[in-house]
């Protein structure tokens, strides 16, 4: 169920709203002012990997990488 991020073209209040199914976007209210007139704001997420790090770094094998030539 993901939650999107709107801005109401009424008052110009940001809000985000949890939307069950995608065709249901256009029933979404502003809460400050009631307005129907809103739109879906392109919004950004992150992400936590399991290990705590998003990247390793191994610089063991950095000596052993081969241009190609002998």
């Amino acid at each position: 169920m993901p939650i999107f991020e709107f801005v109401c073209n009424e008052c110009d209040k940001v809000f985000e709203d949890l939307v069950l199914s995608l065709s249901r976007i256009d029933e979404v209210v502003c809460p400050s002012c009631g307005s129907a007139k809103v739109k879906k704001k392109m919004s950004t997420f992150s992400s936590k990997s399991a290990g705590g790090n998003s990247f390793s770094l191994n610089t063991s094998s950095a000596s052993s990488c081969s241009t190609g030539s002998v």
